[in-house]
């Protein structure tokens, strides 16, 4: 039996999707706060497991029986640090992994382990804690060591459509990789399948290519078919931006330290090689998912 958390998030149900393709014969479980937010064709093939992954009660339920476990970290906008929102969130399942004897355990994490950087990248920072915590319950587990995405240009969906433009707080010639949500899942649903590994450590998603922000926009606007421009933003505006948004001043911090850490070279820390490269491609991503969205 696989159990997969954050069944509607943007990795888990893409996830979720392909294992319900191809289970292999594996039973298939997911806890969700709101089994409504499921598809009605989802919810005929899962057993579900109502309430949250930070629950003692709803992990012990849901981990009975298990021998694999999808880990993710939801939001938490309104954290009160970010050790509570990543380990502080986990150590509940943590305890379950040994109690329930959960084998093998895979969850989304972040580039930067071993970087100079590391230690001072806020959500990064936070999300390798976590994986540390888990790693310490014996299980065995691989921490999806993830970049940015590309599915976060989605949150700008209104700004490239209205104003064509594209803000982010990198410099504008600087290049990092990009690795696709959907690529994310299909590693992470890779290895739930096939558990012959052991041990912890961490497998890199570092899809096929770096690019810099400015060349990121020369790609939306050739797939558009529109002039669309790269706005620099401030760490200042950011912060402030964030903090208009409601969000918690830990988790405004964290995510100003993450990119400030980016800028410096944090998710530069890993080489990418056949086995870290991802298919899909910036360019193929527009067209599939970024050119839809805007014509929603």
């Amino acid at each position: 039996m696989i159990v997969i958390t954050t069944p509607t998030g943007d990795i888990g149900s893409k996830l979720l999707n392909l294992l319900l393709e191809d289970s292999h014969g594996e039973e298939l479980r997911v806890i969700v706060r709101d089994p409504a937010k499921l598809p009605a064709t989802v919810r005929d093939r899962v057993d579900i497991v109502t309430g949250s992954h930070g629950d003692p009660e709803v992990v012990g339920k849901a981990f009975a029986g298990a021998d694999a476990v999808f880990w993710v970290v939801p939001p938490a906008h309104q954290a009160v640090s970010l050790d509570d929102a990543y380990s502080g969130f986990t150590r509940a399942a943590a305890d379950a992994f040994t109690t329930y004897g959960v084998s093998h355990v895979v969850g989304v994490s972040a580039v930067g382990r071993g970087t100079p950087m590391a230690g001072r990248a806020g959500h990064v920072t936070a999300s390798l804690a976590m994986d540390d915590l888990i790693a310490s319950t014996g299980v065995a587990y691989r921490a999806l060591a993830n970049p940015s995405f590309m599915d976060n240009v989605l949150r700008q969906v209104g700004s490239i459509r209205e104003n064509g433009v594209f803000t982010d707080t990198s410099e504008p010639d600087r290049r990092a990789p990009l690795a696709a949500t959907s690529d994310i899942a299909a590693v992470g649903a890779r290895l739930l399948l096939d558990r012959s590994w052991t041990g912890s450590g961490e497998v890199a998603v570092l899809g096929p290519e770096d690019l810099s922000p400015i060349e990121m926009v020369q790609i939306m606007s050739d797939v558009l078919g529109r002039p669309i421009r790269y706005e620099h933003e401030s760490l200042d505006t950011f912060a402030a931006r964030l903090a208009g948004f409601g969000l918690s001043d830990p988790i405004v911090s964290g995510m100003v330290d993450m990119m400030r850490a980016k800028n410096e070279g944090l998710d530069a820390g890993l080489t990418r090689t056949p086995e870290t490269a991802t298919p899909t491609t910036f360019r193929q991503w527009c067209e599939l998912v970024l050119m839809p969205a805007l014509n929603a």
